[in-house]
């Protein structure tokens, strides 16, 4: 689902015309800057710009494109990364380039390769590749033929502050809190929106809509979606994913520190939890509380958005804004990003809160449970007075993802089932989006370690992703400025499918260790930051030529010089073809692709910003910001550290290095002491290349039948020359320690229930201090209720009574360990719980 769906269905809604003033008088007084136009090929200085419409171009204005035709990232390279610019220039030759430092010394020189006619833009281009040079300083300037670019810096530290200032946007974007100047700045302070304090009717009580519920729910939180004061689940959703999987992926690559507690301007600062899941919080909060209650219609769904009964004008403070709130019906989209947001939220917090993470879990698998129950219940495209309708048709993409982030927090088959079983597991990994969901679970089946799928499945998701990459890599190869996106994708949030593309490469430079994916993430950025048609930074505060007048209904400084401009760090929605917005319309009639933008507050459809467009940002920039000091040698992985094992039975275990070594290693397993009826007897030797170090390896332990009742253990080696060695510790789990008598308590509880079925869940757990190996469940039904299917056990049933073995991988229960099943069954009349369970025959608590 690539630009042309975002063109039907823009995301963040149409607002009115400006109030009080007119369009054009308010555009006049603002004195914008009109950096739109059509550009064609040209010289190397020549290229017509229009005038400011009010004949005086105002003080935050910039120069002409053409005044800069060598364009730069203006924020600047990184030493170790690509330094490349695009020259505009209808040269036929190459042309002499020089890098000076800011004294105007010469410090590299070259010539540039021509390009040719870029198709977004129109333009006649040249490459300038200076990657040669990597020494750090400030106020670099690269010229050719007499013109300078902007000066840029060559640094380490060159996105520290980006990544500051793209998560500190979602603080400042937070409803039902103070916004502490301390922390965001005087200009930026406001008081709580949304609370009920007058004139606000608040997010605290909010009713539905007509005909939707008959009840009213505490939705306070979260986050502002966009320039409107909505809030969306299925944008929250992505955005939430991409802000928590920016610290899962920089805690495997050993950055998280950088993103870790007391690192970013935020209230929860110095309480233990990493900065970035702080903000997180604030929005998953909110997403559980838009989940319907226990016993009421629909109970689990998720209400699809909440948000004025009308637009607000531009500008509205949060805490002035007067209109009725609404819920708007449940939606099975809205749902499953619970529901895959929930398990990611269980699987990242645990270490840190354990509490909430378990809730997280459990509303997770309540959304799944619901959304299985409604797979149909589809936003409706008309849904669109206040807020954006965010329509979606198609909810395969969202069941494939809930379902991949499931399967990698629970290992449990029903979702193992629901993955494998999709179209989208073996279709290529396509651009993501909020209503195109399915590369995100990709990318969680290709990194997170352990995830409980054959290591054949894993592979080919990640050739999937990494085959996406090289697509990217090609359509920027073919381009003037190094987009990863076509030239017909330039479409509503055009730098948001910039940014998530980038994300793509990243993830297969992760995948793969190959040095062109990490390039071509940091080009994207290139791009962005000023690398572009319009020699124009997308993120305000970065850059020479950067966005000041985003369309947003506080930081609106361009219609209320009382307000302020957005904060550092906010990022624009880029050239949109489809000019969606009465000032696009008039302003940027034949504009090329790539060049229909305009930095003003009236053009929504190219200049709005939105929550999943800088959480995008932010996930670039961390993984741009993240110092790559290589270690000596790569690590061995062992996941999990414990395996038990079944006397007379196996257990495995997966291996995979930390990083890609610089040759092939051969890391060998052996029992290294302890009892020896473990032993390997599989993936004893184990190759890993530079290309295939992230694929994990299985290895096999066994444990020899044998007549003793001890339950022995062993300690294994896994290591080899060129690696750094890992340990594990397998324990046998004897069957001839006899099982306990009445030691087990049994949890039952109804998931999802409609006219003639329910889904239920039961969770076992050995309460006796020695282990159970192997288990059977039996209780018996008090109405007619029948098993018609079940996961992570094998259940039948006898009229009323109903047996669940379990199904070989989890048949061992450690002394305090538990593990759950679920199953669905149809009945009539009333649907009872069962008041007795036994377990191997003894009865349970």
């Amino acid at each position: 689902m690539g630009a042309l769906p975002l063109l039907r269905n823009p995301p963040h809604g149409r607002p009115p015309p400006l109030p009080a003033v007119s369009l054009r008088s308010a555009l006049r007084r603002a004195a914008p800057v009109l950096t739109g136009l059509a550009l064609a090929a040209g010289s190397l200085t020549g290229h017509a710009f229009a005038s400011d419409p009010a004949g005086a171009v105002g003080s935050a204005a910039l120069a002409a494109p053409s005044d800069f035709p060598v364009r730069v990232n203006q924020l600047g390279y990184l030493p170790d990364g690509p330094k490349r610019a695009t020259l505009v220039s209808s040269a036929t030759a190459p042309l002499a380039w020089q890098l000076r430092d800011a004294s105007g010394a010469q410090v590299a020189s070259g010539t540039t390769a021509v390009r040719g006619a870029d198709q977004a833009s129109g333009q006649s281009t040249h490459l300038v590749d200076f990657g040669g040079y990597a020494g750090p300083g400030t106020g670099f300037t690269l010229a050719v033929g007499g013109r300078a670019s902007h000066a840029f810096d060559i640094s380490a530290a060159l996105y520290d502050g980006l990544r500051a200032d793209t998560m500190s946007f979602f603080y400042q974007q937070r409803s039902g809190i103070a916004i502490d100047a301390g922390l965001a700045g005087s200009a930026y302070a406001r008081p709580a929106g949304h609370l009920g304090v007058a004139p606000n009717k608040g997010d605290t009580s909010v009713p539905c809509m007509p005909g939707v519920c008959d009840y009213r729910l505490d939705v306070r939180g979260g986050w502002y979606d966009a320039g409107d004061q909505g809030k969306y689940v299925v944008n929250g959703g992505i955005a939430t994913w991409q802000v928590v999987n920016s610290y899962e992926r920089a805690r495997r690559s050993g950055g998280d520190q950088a993103l870790g507690d007391s690192t970013l301007r935020l209230p929860e600062r110095g309480n233990g939890m990493p900065d970035v899941l702080d903000e997180a919080r604030w929005e998953l909060e909110f997403l559980m509380r838009m989940q319907v209650p226990d016993g009421k219609p629909s109970a689990g769904m998720a209400f699809h958005k909440m948000h004025d009964t009308e637009w607000t004008g531009l500008p509205t403070r949060p805490e002035l804004d007067d209109k009725t709130r609404e819920l708007h019906r449940p939606s099975t989209a809205a749902t499953l990003n619970l529901a895959a947001v929930g398990a990611q939220c269980a699987r990242v917090y645990a270490p840190y809160d354990r509490a909430f993470a378990d809730r997280c879990l459990d509303s997770a698998r309540r959304a799944w449970a619901a959304a299985v129950a409604r797979p149909d219940a589809l936003a409706p495209a008309s849904d669109n007075a206040g807020g954006g309708a965010y329509y979606d048709t198609d909810v395969s993409d969202e069941f494939y993802w809930a379902a991949a982030e499931l399967l990698a927090t629970t290992g449990e088959s029903r979702y193992r089932d629901a993955v494998t079983s999709s179209a989208h597991h073996a279709k290529p990994a396509d651009p993501f989006w909020w209503g195109g969901t399915a590369t995100l679970g990709r990318i969680t089946l290709a990194t997170v370690p352990g995830v409980a799928l054959p290591a054949d499945d894993v592979a080919r998701v990640r050739g999937l992703l990494t085959a996406a990459a090289d697509g990217h890599l090609s359509t920027m190869a073919g381009g003037g400025y190094a987009v990863p996106i076509s030239a017909t994708g330039y479409g509503w949030g055009s730098n948001s499918a910039v940014a998530d593309n980038a994300i793509t490469l990243a993830v297969a430079y992760e995948i793969t260790g190959a040095q062109r994916y990490r390039a071509g993430a940091l080009e994207s950025l290139d791009y962005l930051l000023g690398r572009n048609a319009l020699d124009h930074s997308y993120v305000t505060g970065y850059g020479e030529r950067a966005s000041e007048n985003q369309h947003h209904r506080f930081w609106a400084r361009q219609n209320d010089a009382s307000l302020p401009h957005p904060p550092a760090g906010s990022f624009a929605g880029g050239p949109n073809a489809g000019l969606e917005d009465p000032v696009a319309k008039e302003r940027l009639s034949g504009c090329a692709p790539a060049a229909c933008y305009i930095d003003d507050i009236g053009s929504y459809s190219t200049n709005e910003v939105a929550v999943n467009w800088n959480s995008a940002l932010a996930w670039l920039a961390a993984f741009a910001a993240e110092r790559r000091v290589t270690p000596e040698t790569p690590a061995v992985q062992v996941t999990p550290a414990a395996p038990a094992v079944p006397e007379g039975g196996t257990a495995t275990a997966s291996v995979r290095l930390s990083f890609a070594p610089a040759q092939d290693v051969t890391v060998t397993v052996a029992r290294a002491s302890g009892d020896q009826d473990l032993t390997v007897t599989a993936g004893t030797t184990l190759v890993f290349t530079p290309a295939d170090w992230a694929t994990a390896r299985r290895v096999v332990v066994s444990a020899a039948q044998d007549s003793d009742t001890v339950s022995g253990s062993a300690t294994f080696t896994a290591g080899g020359p060129g690696v750094s060695a890992a340990t594990f510790t397998a324990t046998e789990v004897d069957d001839d320690v006899p099982s306990p008598g009445a030691s087990c308590a049994v949890t039952y509880r109804v998931e999802s229930a409609w006219s003639n079925g329910f889904t239920a869940t039961v969770n076992v757990r050995n309460t006796g201090t020695a282990a159970i190996s192997g288990w059977a469940l039996g209780w018996s039904f008090a109405g007619d209720q029948k098993v018609t299917g079940a996961w992570n056990a094998t259940v039948s049933q006898s009229g009323g009574d109903a047996t669940a073995r379990d199904a070989g991988w989890n048949g061992v229960l450690a002394a305090g360990a538990s593990t759950s099943f679920g199953f669905q069954a149809t009945y009539s009349g009333t649907n009872p719980a069962p008041t007795r369970f036994t377990l191997n025959g003894a009865t349970c608590t």
